[in-house]
């Protein structure tokens, strides 16, 4: 007698086939494509923005400064800059306008020689017939006005040179002094020489009166 056998049973395709549909639906998730957190460094915001700033101050620092690292384009364009004055100017023209002032005050040579000159002239021009108010005029007042001139013009050249002093480039302390010192005494005998000139000071001297004719 055979032994009865079983029937093989047939195997559950639907739950092997819902298992291997599983697997690949999970491995198909994971090879998926995801958000990448790492920050591509160009998609950063805040480095970008610092990039782009650093940049742009670089290139204002350059445009602003006007330095492309080119020495010769540099100094063309760059302002010159002109060395530091010694002074020397300034402390001479002080120098110089005290020294016109006293020349103006106390008299010069040439004055002098105008002066004689002018008393030369009036004796040659009145000879001996002129009257005593001629000859004090000619003689003594043209002398004396002539002095007066002289005196004046170096007192104003005293003046100039002192106001160009102060509008020079000064280094030394006493330079500014001296050239107010020459302005002061310069005005003082600009001021005497105009009160000579026009007798304002001291007048020019008078005759004695004619005597009265005697009857006899």
């Amino acid at each position: 007698m055979n032994p009865t056998t079983k029937p093989e049973e047939p195997a559950d395709e639907s739950g092997d086939n819902e298992a291997e549909r599983a697997v690949p639906a999970a491995a198909d998730k994971n090879d998926a494509p995801g958000p990448s957190l790492a920050k591509d460094p160009g998609e950063n915001p805040e480095v970008g923005a610092e990039g782009a700033h650093g940049d742009a101050d670089g290139a204002g620092t350059a445009s602003d400064d006007g330095d492309d690292g080119d020495p010769l384009t540099d100094d063309l364009d760059g302002e010159y800059t002109p060395p530091p004055s010694s002074g020397l100017a300034a402390a001479s023209t002080a120098l110089i306008s005290v020294l016109l002032s006293l020349v103006a005050l106390i008299g010069t040579w040439s004055g002098r020689v105008i002066a004689e000159r002018e008393t030369l002239v009036g004796q040659i021009d009145l000879g001996q017939t002129g009257t005593a108010e001629q000859q004090i005029s000619e003689i003594y007042g043209d002398a004396w006005h002539a002095t007066a001139l002289t005196n004046g013009i170096f007192a104003v050249l005293a003046l100039i040179v002192g106001l160009a002093a102060l509008g020079l480039p000064q280094r030394k302390s006493w330079v500014r002094p001296f050239a107010v010192a020459g302005i002061a005494l310069g005005a003082l005998a600009l001021l005497i020489s105009v009160g000579m000139y026009f007798d304002v000071f001291v007048s020019l001297p008078e005759p004695p009166p004619a005597a009265p004719p005697t009857t006899g």
